[in-house]
């Protein structure tokens, strides 16, 4: 005679569960070594990328506008590339300024952006220090970390007495919430020692430098 194997409910339901798992691990462990789907996992945690110019995309800009040689604007920008990496937008313009001990600078351009947005800009701002003399250049001005062209329109503290020559080209870095503006100028004119301030970058043309 045969006999009949019982099983109790609490059994059937532990067999169910140990399939179920079976069933999924593969697929768990499938999903794990795929690198398609590790790329996606990636890109949804960094969100979306910044669309950045490139080293080529800025020296015949640098070279038009300011008027230098491609090779020095090139230096300019390995330098600039080195220290920042690559700008999301940047600042075609013209400024002048002078000081005597007290100063003051007013300048105007447009920005642009990699994805096309392009707006107009007007900076002014003052400045405290021992300084003295009158400028005119024109300024190609590096953009980092601007998302937003309305992000632009604040105040942005530098240090002009910390500028750094580039082949014949003055650079120096302004940065505030995390945007950080890196303009580079050639022109004509002279403005000694060491001068401390801001500038403030807004939608209209100001008077008052402040």
């Amino acid at each position: 005679m045969t006999d009949t194997i019982k099983t109790s409910p609490l059994d059937r339901r532990a067999a169910m569960l140990g399939l179920g798992a079976a069933l999924i691990m593969p697929a768990c462990a499938t999903s794990a070594n795929d690198p398609t789907a590790r790329a996606s996992a990636v890109a949804n945690q960094s969100g979306p990328q910044l669309a950045t110019y490139s080293e080529n995309d800025l020296i015949e800009g640098i070279s038009n506008h300011l008027g230098v040689t491609s090779e020095s604007a090139a230096s300019t920008i390995e330098r600039l590339f080195k220290d920042r990496g690559r700008p999301t937008a940047y600042i075609t313009g013209e400024e002048g300024g002078g000081a005597f001990i007290g100063g003051a600078r007013y300048g105007k351009g447009t920005l642009w952006m990699k994805n096309g947005t392009s707006r107009k800009v007007y900076w002014q701002g003052p400045s405290v220090g021992f300084d003295w003399g009158v400028d005119a250049s024109k300024v190609f001005t590096l953009v980092y970390g601007l998302n937003d062209p309305n992000y632009l329109f604040r105040r942005f503290p530098g240090a002009d007495g910390s500028a750094f020559l580039v082949a014949g080209m003055a650079v120096h870095y302004q940065s505030a919430n995390g945007v950080t503006l890196a303009p580079i100028r050639s022109g004509v004119g002279v403005r000694l020692g060491v001068n401390v301030g801001y500038t403030s970058y807004t939608k209209k043309r100001s008077i008052i430098p402040l």
